[in-house]
């Protein structure tokens, strides 16, 4: 997998590949077993695409959301329920058995390794920020903002982005806690920030709804490492991530 996989067309990239599997897999396993009898999973999500997005109607779709959807269906799980969490809620959440499985991009990084079993990537990213037009402040990393010391940025709370700006150096106080990528857009636009950070796919989707000319995205942030995300089990539920993972394959 090309560990730069900002372009768009990674998404759909990752859901052929599940659709190409041609044998359904399965698992002597009391949890898909358990899956199976109440006929869905419950899914972790962020209401963030491409990842993830939740339609007016309730419907979830995204790279991960479809993905899943698709995998415990062939693995005889009818379907699967979604809801929306922050990033820092979601292992907490699966831990405590609030979820069967965190689809959210979640990225792997060795302290979310050892606390969850992964399945194997679904989708790599780099980082963004969105900034506005002509980057006033020329960030161009994580540290930039930190220097800046009138500097604001946002990003998704217990997300990857929030600690790569505070382990920048970045002032708990300047970094604001996102709900979602509308709100980071509205918040920049009033200039209540002066940056929002997303990964690339999340960052260019955002831009592309928005239609605003006085936005201009920075990518990759420089110094921010490349991530990978997959489906998160918890610790326990090993013979079901093996079981997703064939069919990932």
């Amino acid at each position: 997998m090309n560990k730069l996989g900002i372009l768009a067309g990674v998404a759909g990239l990752a859901l052929t590949a599940v659709l190409a599997a041609s044998i359904p897999g399965s698992a002597d396993d009391s949890k898909l077993e358990q899956l199976k009898a109440q006929g869905f999973a419950r899914l972790a999500i962020a209401n963030e695409p491409p990842y993830t997005a939740v339609a007016a109607d309730g419907k979830v779709s995204g790279a991960a959301p479809d993905v899943a959807r698709e995998i415990f269906k062939r693995l005889g799980v009818a379907d699967v329920a979604a809801s929306i969490s922050e990033y820092g809620a979601m292992i907490p959440g699966l831990q405590a058995g609030r979820f069967d499985v965190v689809t959210a991009g979640l990225f792997m990084k060795p302290e979310r390794c050892a606390a969850v079993a992964y399945s194997e990537p679904v989708l790599c990213d780099a980082e963004a920020m969105l900034v506005k037009k002509g980057n006033p402040k020329g960030f161009k990393s994580y540290e930039d903002v930190a220097k800046d010391t009138t500097a604001t940025i946002g990003a998704p709370g217990g997300g990857t982005e929030e600690k790569l700006a505070l382990n920048a150096g970045v002032p708990r106080d300047r970094v604001i806690v996102v709900p979602d990528g509308q709100s980071g857009v509205k918040m920049l636009q009033d200039g209540r920030i002066d940056a929002y950070s997303l990964p690339v796919l999340s960052i260019n989707d955002l831009v592309k709804k928005a239609n605003d000319p006085n936005l201009e995205v920075i990518a990759p942030v420089q110094g921010a490492p490349v991530y990978c995300d997959g489906a998160a089990f918890k610790k326990g539920d090993e013979a079901l991530r093996d079981a997703f993972d064939v069919e990932l394959a």
